[in-house]
C-alpha cells in the first residue's frame, strides 16, 4: 500500500517534521523504531486506518524529516515536538503505539499529557536505564558510524541481526536485505543526526522512576527472540506498571510490526477495542 497520498510536514524547532496522516476515527499517534521510518507501521496502516485516524512521525533524520534540531537533547524533548504536532493538528485525545524509542518517547509523552494520551502500547521497548553492557556495545558502534561518517560493512553485519529473530537471512530475506542496503546507503549528512538520536536513546534517563504515573491502559509486546530488547526487560515493565498487559510475540525479533504483522493487527485491534470506541 502506497501511503505518499498522506505525507503532509510541519515545522517544529525551525525544522521540517514530516508525517503520515490516514484514516478516520479515534486518533493513534505511531512511534517507530531507531533506524527504520514510518513504512515500518505499513502493515497496520492498511489495517487500522480503516476505524482509526492513524498520524505517524518519521523521526528526525529519519524518512522524510528534516535532521535533528539543535534544541534537542532528550527524549522528552522528542516528546514535546509529537506534542507540538498534535496541537498543530487540533488534536485533543489520542493513544500512542510506540515501537522501540517510539515506546520511549511515547511514555514521555503519557506524563507530559496525562489527560491527552487515552492508551500507551510499547512494543519492543524499555523505558529503565539502558544496561551498561549494551550502552557501551551501542556507544562504541555509534562512534565507529561518526568516524567513518556511514556505516561500514562490517557493522552492518553486526547491526542488520539485532532486529530480527533468528534465521531472519533465511526467513524474511527480502526484508532483512532491505534493512542491510539502507544502513549501507546512509546519507553521510544523516550521520551526526543518527549519532546524536543514539546517543539520546542509549544514554536515557530511567522513566520507571514515574512508571507508577502511567494509569492508563498499558499494554506491552515482546518479540520472543528480540535480543536488544529481550522478554525480562518487558517483564520488569509489566510488573512495574499496575494493570498492564503483556503478551509475547512469537517468531519475532525487534522489528515485529514487518515480522509478524498478522499477530500485532490482532493484538492493537483487541486492546483498542477495549478501550476505545472505533
Amino acid at each position: 500500500m502506497n501511503f505518499s497520498s498522506y505525507r503532509n510536514q510541519i515545522t517544529v524547532d525551525n525544522k521540517r517534521l514530516s508525517y503520515l496522516d490516514i484514516g478516520e476515527g479515534p486518533v493513534l499517534l505511531f512511534g517507530h523504531s531507531y533506524l527504520w521510518d514510518s513504512q515500518m507501521w505499513a502493515p497496520q496502516l492498511a489495517h487500522l486506518s480503516k476505524h482509526y485516524r492513524c498520524i505517524v512521525p518519521d523521526l528526525w533524520g529519519h524518512g522524510d524529516s528534516d535532521p535533528i534540531p539543535d534544541s534537542t537533547h532528550s527524549l522528552q524533548h522528542i516528546a514535546d515536538q509529537m506534542l507540538t504536532l498534535m496541537d498543530n493538528l487540533k488534536i485533543e485525545a489520542f493513544s500512542v503505539i510506540g515501537l522501540s524509542v517510539g515506546g520511549m518517547w511515547g511514555a514521555e509523552l503519557a506524563l507530559k499529557a496525562p489527560t491527552r494520551v487515552s492508551t500507551l502500547v510499547m512494543m519492543g521497548c524499555f523505558i529503565g536505564f539502558e544496561p551498561e553492557v549494551s550502552r557501551t556495545k551501542y556507544y562504541n558502534m555509534l562512534d565507529i558510524i561518526k568516524a567513518s561518517q556511514g556505516v561500514p560493512a562490517p557493522l552492518i553485519e553486526q547491526i542488520a541481526p539485532l532486529f530480527f529473530a533468528k534465521d531472519a537471512a533465511q526467513n524474511t530475506p527480502e526484508l532483512f536485505a532491505h534493512f542491510k542496503q539502507s544502513l549501507a546507503e546512509l546519507n553521510p549528512e544523516l550521520v551526526e543526526t543518527l549519532f546524536r538520536l543514539g546517543k539520546i536513546i542509549f544514554g536515557r534517563r530511567d522513566t520507571m522512576e514515574e512508571v507508577e504515573k502511567l494509569t492508563l491502559p498499558c499494554l506491552i509486546m515482546t518479540g520472543v527472540e528480540d535480543s536488544v530488547r529481550p522478554v525480562l526487560e518487558g517483564y520488569l515493565m509489566h510488573d512495574a506498571i499496575d494493570g498492564s498487559e503483556y503478551i509475547h510475540i512469537p517468531n519475532a525479533g525487534h522489528i515485529s510490526s514487518l515480522e509478524q504483522p498478522d499477530f500485532i493487527n490482532e493484538q492493537l485491534s483487541n486492546f483498542l477495542n477495549k478501550h476505545l470506541k472505533p
